[in-house]
């Protein structure tokens, strides 16, 4: 059995790369991180209107590693400077009770023009069915590049839509390392 003990690791130039504590605590570079990385909740029910596309008020931060999630008032992820590249984003959505043949959908948006789309299509003999669906993609974003999320129904009257943590509402994202 062999052990090697360092302190740093460094590259040719002599950057470090991996530098430890001594106490097992390891710091990486920046660009190995998946940072930028934030989380959002809903913490109350949301009403949407029949047939309008409205924005999801995911307003309770689970963590935001960069401080680039508006929880108060956009409700929107912002690339912060010097962290463009590729993102994995993603987002649920729990409805409230929706009539027989409509449908849902859940809608990404960037910079306010819709670029990903999931739906579900009502098909149910029972009035009152409630659904969660979820929406993901990798986006290549630049600086200053904001990520929305947006819902759609036609279930003829206003809905419901759930903060229940149990069944989720989420949008959540971080960047890719190496991509």
């Amino acid at each position: 059995m062999s052990i090697l003990k360092v302190n740093t690791i460094q590259d040719k130039g002599g950057n470090a790369i991996i530098s430890s504590d001594g106490a097992g605590t390891l710091t990486l570079p920046s660009d190995l991180k998946n940072t930028p990385a934030f989380a959002a909740k809903m913490s109350a029910a949301q009403s949407i209107s029949n047939d309008t596309s409205t924005k999801i008020a995911y307003n309770t931060e689970v963590f935001d590693t960069d401080s680039a999630y508006d929880n108060s008032t956009n409700y929107r992820f912002t690339v912060p400077s010097d962290k463009a590249g590729k993102y994995f984003i993603g987002a649920s959505v729990r409805s409230g009770s929706v009539t027989d043949t409509k449908k849902i959908n859940l809608l990404l948006f960037v910079n306010g023009s819709e670029i990903s789309e999931h739906f579900a299509q009502v098909v149910s003999s029972n009035s009152g069915e409630q659904y969660t669906l979820g929406v993901f993609k990798v986006l290549d974003l630049s600086v200053a590049d904001y990520v929305e999320v947006f819902v759609l129904h036609q279930s003829g009257s206003s809905v419901s839509f759930s903060s229940s943590s149990s069944i989720g509402s989420y949008f959540y994202g971080y960047k890719l390392i190496g991509a």
